[in-house]
C-alpha cells in the first residue's frame, strides 16, 4: 500500500463527504477509492469513517487520523514546492484566531502587514474571546493571552502584559488618588462580566489578594467599560495594551501601580512543532518581531 496515497485519498474522502465525490475529485474509481479506504483502516487497525448508506462520518480516530494527513500532506507539498524556482516565499492558506480587543488593535493590523509582505499567503482571521480548540476548528495557530493550560500545543512568547486599574483625570480629580485597592470598595467600579466577576485581584509583599468592587455599571464587553471610564464614570481593570492610546493621551490615568498582579505573558500557540509549513514559520517569525514594541 502506498501511504501517501492512502493519506491523500482518506483527505479527499473526509473532504467531499462521499466515497462518490472523492473519487471524481481524484479521478478515480469508487472500488477503488472503497479499496484504498478500507486497506488504510486494515493497515492501521482502526476504523477512521462510519459508513452508512446515506453518509460518512468520522471517527474519533478518524479526526485524529486527518489532522495527522494534512500535516503530512502539507510538509510534502511544502518540501516539493521549495524545490521550485518560483516558490521563493510562503504560499497558501493561513487560518489565525485572537481575542476579540487584542486582534482588532494589534493582530489585524500586523496580519495586514504580513500578506502585504508575503502577498502569495492568504490569510483569515477569527477574532474571539475564548479558548479556541485549533485542530478541531480548522485553525493553525492562534495569540493567547495568560497562563495556557493546554500543554499539547506549542507556544512561542510574544511578551507580556499588565493588569492595571485606571480611571478618568477628571474623576479622580472630584474623587481622589486611591492609594490602596481598599480605597475602591467606596469607589465606584465599572465592572466587567468576565472570569473574575466583582473581585479585582492585586499583588502585596508577593502574595495575592481580592476586592469585591462595586458600582452601577456592568458590561460583558470590554468596549462600554473603558467608554464609560473615559466619560469620568469611575475605575476600571484593564489589561494594559487596552487603554494604551488613552493613557499615551492622558485622557485616562494609571492608579494602584504597586499593587498590580505579576504581567500576564502572551503566546502564539499551534498543535505541533514539526512539519510546519513555510507560511506558519513565516507568520511565527514575523508577529515576534511585530510585537516587540508593544509596552507591557
Amino acid at each position: 500500500m502506498d501511504k501517501l496515497k492512502a493519506m491523500q485519498a482518506f483527505t479527499h474522502i473526509a473532504d467531499q463527504g462521499s466515497l462518490t465525490a472523492a473519487a471524481r475529485a481524484m479521478d478515480s474509481s469508487l472500488p477503488a477509492v472503497v479499496r484504498t479506504l478500507a486497506a488504510l483502516e486494515a493497515h492501521l487497525g482502526v476504523r477512521l469513517m462510519h459508513r452508512t448508506t446515506r453518509r460518512l462520518s468520522l471517527t474519533e480516530e478518524g479526526k485524529h487520523y486527518l489532522e495527522s494527513c494534512r500535516q503530512v500532506l502539507s510538509a510534502v507539498g511544502e518540501a516539493e514546492a521549495a524545490l521550485s524556482a518560483d516558490a521563493s516565499e510562503p504560499t497558501g492558506q493561513l487560518h489565525i484566531t485572537a481575542p476579540v480587543m487584542f486582534g482588532q488593535m494589534h493582530i489585524t493590523p500586523a496580519v495586514m502587514r504580513f500578506v502585504q509582505r508575503y502577498e502569495r499567503v492568504q490569510c483569515s482571521v477569527m477574532l474571539a474571546d475564548r479558548v479556541v480548540n485549533l485542530p478541531e476548528e480548522g485553525l493553525d495557530l492562534g495569540i493567547r493571552i495568560g497562563a495556557l493550560d493546554d500543554s499539547t500545543l506549542v507556544a512561542q512568547p510574544l511578551g507580556s502584559l499588565r493588569r492595571v486599574v485606571v480611571a478618568s483625570p477628571d474623576y479622580l480629580a472630584r474623587h481622589g488618588v486611591p492609594t490602596h485597592p481598599r480605597h475602591l470598595l467606596q469607589a465606584n467600579c465599572i465592572r466587567f462580566l468576565g472570569a473574575s466577576g466583582p473581585w479585582w485581584t492585586f499583588h502585596a509583599q508577593g502574595k495575592a489578594f481580592t476586592v469585591p468592587v462595586t458600582g452601577n455599571l456592568t458590561f460583558n464587553h470590554n468596549t462600554p467599560v473603558l467608554d464609560a471610564c473615559l466619560a469620568g464614570m469611575g475605575f476600571g481593570m484593564f489589561i494594559s495594551y487596552q487603554v494604551a492610546p488613552h493613557l499615551a493621551q492622558g485622557t485616562l490615568q494609571l492608579v494602584l501601580e504597586d499593587f498590580e498582579p505579576p504581567p500576564r505573558p502572551i503566546h502564539v500557540v499551534y498543535p505541533h512543532a514539526r512539519l510546519l509549513p513555510a507560511r506558519t514559520r513565516a507568520f511565527i517569525d514575523f508577529i515576534q518581531q511585530d510585537l516587540k514594541g508593544l509596552a507591557p
